[in-house]
């Protein structure tokens, strides 16, 4: 893998996009959706993805995994030792993102914790027997929105977006997980684009097999598939966490209409004093007060707001990023 991209032309931003929607799109599928030739596709997209500028990945979703427990954590450390924190966190495999916030004092991360056991560890163990973390909130996420698993940067028109995203309609029976499923939602993690016939010679099963399972995970929501990359590359110089009280008879309408919002990249109904966790993504701090003037503002229910820049990450969709 060689050195990730400093900067992306137009062409290859919107590359980018279509395979952040649909990460397993052919390039017959991008041509076609950019109005592009399958050639020049091919010759814009390989070279990303072999220097590592786009990772193609997988996250399991929580609500699909009753022994995940999906938690977000807001850590306080003293200043000078936030980076080893950070990094420290980012070595667990239970980690899926990890932002630094704020003054430089301040860490966001969110975790898929394998059982009430490994929740218990990390907030009586792990945490009080980290040096310099001072205190620290815990919030349950009650629910993550899957609108806000299908991001595009807002780069592809409606129409574009919702033929490839289809974490946007409604899932299909859970299928039983096998053997076979973890082990292949194992590898996916590692590059989501992995071909079929690759999958199964890995597995030792049939290409026809492995596309069979791959399609019903996706259908029934059990995986998200997701392309990992900076997203400064993507023109948004400004991300930022919102801490949102509703009333909770408005909670599950407000947080599917923010969801689907093209600047919010994640959504959560929380416990705590806020109930929602709304993940934003602007071109600047301008855009980020017109979404929150123009759009949140717009919502009759919202009771209280807390607004916390996101100064810069260290972990995304369970990829570390480079540094």
């Amino acid at each position: 893998m060689g050195q990730a991209r400093a900067e992306l032309d137009e062409t290859e931003r919107r590359i980018a996009a279509v395979l952040m929607a649909s990460p397993r799109a052919s390039w017959r599928t991008v041509a076609d959706t950019l109005g592009l030739s399958e050639r020049t596709v091919v010759r814009r997209a390989t070279p990303l993805l072999h220097d590592g500028t786009l990772r193609p990945t997988a996250v399991r979703n929580p609500d699909r995994f009753p022994r995940l427990i999906p938690m977000a954590l807001r850590i306080r450390c003293r200043p000078g030792r936030i980076r080893a924190i950070a990094a420290g966190l980012a070595r667990r495999p239970d980690t899926v993102w990890i932002d630094v916030l704020g003054g430089g004092d301040e860490i966001c991360t969110v975790l898929f914790l394998d059982g009430p056991e490994s929740r218990t560890a990390l907030l009586l163990r792990d945490l009080p027997a980290t040096p310099d973390v001072r205190s620290w909130d815990a919030y349950d996420l009650m629910k993550v929105f899957p609108a806000g698993f299908v991001w595009s940067a807002g780069l592809l028109t409606a129409a574009q977006f919702e033929s490839l995203a289809p974490l946007l309609r409604e899932p299909a029976p859970a299928p039983a997980l096998r053997p076979l499923d973890e082990a292949l939602i194992d590898r996916l993690t590692v590059d989501a684009r992995t071909g079929y016939g690759e999958l199964a010679a890995g597995l030792g099963t049939s290409a026809s097999t492995v596309r069979r399972r791959l399609d019903q995970l996706t259908a029934g929501h059990l995986l998200r598939l997701a392309c990992e990359l900076d997203l400064r590359l993507l023109g948004i110089g400004t991300e930022a966490l919102l801490w949102i009280a509703t009333g909770p008879g408005s909670l599950e309408a407000v947080g599917h209409r923010l969801s689907r919002h093209p600047q919010v990249r994640f959504a959560a109904a929380t416990t705590g004093a806020a109930n929602l966790l709304v993940a934003v993504a602007a071109e600047d701090l301008g855009g980020l007060y017109a979404f929150l003037t123009g759009t949140v503002g717009a919502i009759d229910d919202v009771r209280s707001l807390e607004v916390t820049r996101i100064l810069s990450t260290v972990k995304r969709t369970g990829l570390v990023r480079p540094a």
